[in-house]
């Protein structure tokens, strides 16, 4: 009987309960399913931990989002081509950063996600199954990721919460702490990951070493006004002596005579280490068709969508007599790939910023940075001939349709085979417009301007301009002189080697100078960004949710 069962039951468990003590009959023994108690206890589970920190930051920075870019759209360098109001693409400065915007909420959630992971991973060093070399390890490269998202955070909203523990349920106690502590623990936790992470012979492509924390320092050190040790911190990396900036032709284009090594640098396969490339001193891996490898040649467009963002649109132009004058999305120097011209260069980046060495910089060739345009649809009476010198309807009415694009950040004649639509004149299909190649973070190229910016900081102009034409006659440009070295002069040759690598607003907001440059070299933005937006608003949800903290909003929002 269903009563006579039920009483069987509650005897069961008073009989079971009687043999245990109150802290045993409560205290739960996950089995089947992950715990804090069971998914830190050996290496390779701290190891996966750290994997997760590695996707979160690759993915921030190359998704498939507008908002992984937009430290790039809104700057000295780039503009929303479209002129839209997209938050992403940094429209307009009042639609993209006020206290309740998607992007401003979208930066600041990530950077603390990973700052709470690191805070959890170094939570459960004690307690797990580790050596004390790979505990200490493990603190290495985990503060070498809080000390980055730190670095994302300061320079972006100023004074933020610091914390450095585990939190294992909801505050909302938490406070701004001043922007010289943030960046005094950032040196704090860059200072152990250098002393405590191999060199960088001894990872594998895209694995954090010293090296990394040796550049981070540096540039930490000059926002200080640490001259002297940025100096050498750099120097660290500059004289280490498996470094070198690549000089001579290498990789799948090294045979080419028509290209140079500065376009080598950005070809398939030649980003990291193990293509021969010594410059490179960071890089985020990508792999295609992979699990975690973040690109697909299947499907829908994949992350790192740098080619569909920055390459123009060719593909909709007609002719003069009105006709179709492009092919679809085809996918060399000329057509671009699978471009929807949503990142445009500003006119100073596309003009004046090259005026002096305008032929002679190789960053600025026709192969580098691409300013000519050919009719490629054999039906067209124009088949063969400029676009530019003949133009249609279309780009007359819609310039922003072609623009000077850089091809660094696409993969010409070299996409992967499953989108093509027809590979003998390198046809894409509609799921085309990711760059498929690995992604640099940094290059020892910047490492030079670093250590000229700290140079000058210290007031040796004579050393700043031998770093900064280290980088220059690489390029084949006219060298500096010591009396021309300026701050501005280092933001323009940093915009000529990194362009779209560098996060560009980070820097600008790092050296004080985003308000000044977007003003005088914005085409689009520069008319409505108010002195304010040096910084970027805290996210009101963040400050209606802490209830009992301080959490006070920026000036001017």
């Amino acid at each position: 009987m269903p009563t006579s069962k039920y009483l069987l039951f509650i005897l069961i468990l008073t009989v079971a309960a009687a043999g245990c003590n109150e802290d045993e009959f409560l205290e739960e023994q996950p089995l089947s399913f992950f715990s804090p108690n069971n998914s830190f206890q050996n290496f390779e589970q701290f190891e996966s931990s750290l994997y997760d920190l590695y996707a979160r930051v690759r993915t921030t920075h190359y998704s498939e989002d507008d908002f992984s870019y937009a430290h790039h759209y809104g700057t000295d360098m780039m503009k929303d081509a479209r002129l839209s109001n997209s938050v992403g693409r940094v429209g307009d400065y009042t639609s993209a950063f006020n206290p309740t915007s998607g992007l401003v909420n979208w930066h600041w959630e990530r950077w603390y996600k990973i700052v709470s992971s690191v805070n959890f991973i170094l939570a459960q060093l004690e307690a797990a199954e580790l050596t004390a070399e790979q505990a200490t390890l493990i603190e290495a490269e985990s503060r070498l990721f809080r000390g980055l998202a730190y670095r994302y955070l300061v320079y972006l909203y100023g004074d933020v919460p610091l914390y450095l523990d585990a939190i294992n349920s909801p505050r909302t106690d938490f406070t701004r702490a001043p922007r010289a502590e943030v960046l005094a623990q950032i040196i704090e936790d860059l200072t152990f990951a250098r002393d405590n992470l191999p060199g960088i012979t001894e990872v594998p492509d895209g694995r954090l070493h010293a090296l990394v924390a040796q550049q981070l320092l540096a540039e930490t050190y000059i926002t200080t006004g640490q001259n002297d040790l940025a100096i050498a911190a750099a120097t660290a990396v500059i004289d280490d002596p498996a470094t070198a900036l690549m000089t001579e032709r290498f990789g799948i284009s090294a045979g080419v005579d028509t290209f140079d090594v500065y376009y080598d640098l950005f070809r398939k396969g030649s980003q990291n280490r193990s293509g021969g490339n010594t410059e490179a001193i960071w890089v985020a891996q990508m792999e295609t068709d992979i699990p975690g490898g973040l690109l697909t040649s299947t499907g829908g467009i994949s992350s790192n969508r740098f080619e569909r963002f920055h390459a123009p649109a060719v593909f909709t132009l007609n002719d003069p007599d009105g006709n179709s004058g492009m092919l679809s999305w085809v996918g060399d120097l000329n057509g671009g790939g699978r471009g929807v011209s949503f990142m445009q260069p500003t006119d100073w980046f596309e003009n004046d910023l090259w005026a002096s060495d305008f032929d002679s910089d190789i960053r600025n060739a026709n192969h580098n940075y691409r300013r000519t345009l050919i009719y490629n649809d054999p039906s067209s009476a124009f088949f063969g001939q400029s676009a530019i010198d003949f133009p249609g309807t279309v780009i007359q009415s819609s310039d922003w349709r072609f623009y000077p694009w850089l091809t660094k950040v696409t993969t010409p004649m070299n996409h992967p085979p499953a989108l093509y639509a027809d590979p003998s004149i390198f046809l894409l299909t509609a799921s085309a417009g990711a760059t498929y190649t690995d992604q640099y973070y940094m290059r020892l190229a910047e490492t030079y301007l670093l250590r000229a910016e700290a140079h000058l900081a210290a007031g040796d102009a004579q050393a700043a301009a031998d770093d900064i034409n280290v980088v220059r006659n690489r390029a084949q440009a006219t060298p500096v002189a010591a009396g021309d070295v300026t701050l501005d002069y280092i933001l323009d040759e940093r915009a000529r080697e990194l362009s779209l690598e560098e996060q560009r607003r980070i820097t600008l907001h790092r050296t004080g100078t985003l308000v000044e440059r977007v003003r005088r070299y914005n085409d689009h933005n520069g008319d409505e960004i108010q002195d304010y937006n040096a910084l970027w608003p805290i996210p009101l949800r963040e400050i209606e949710a802490n209830t009992t903290g301080n959490l006070p909003q920026n000036d001017g929002y």
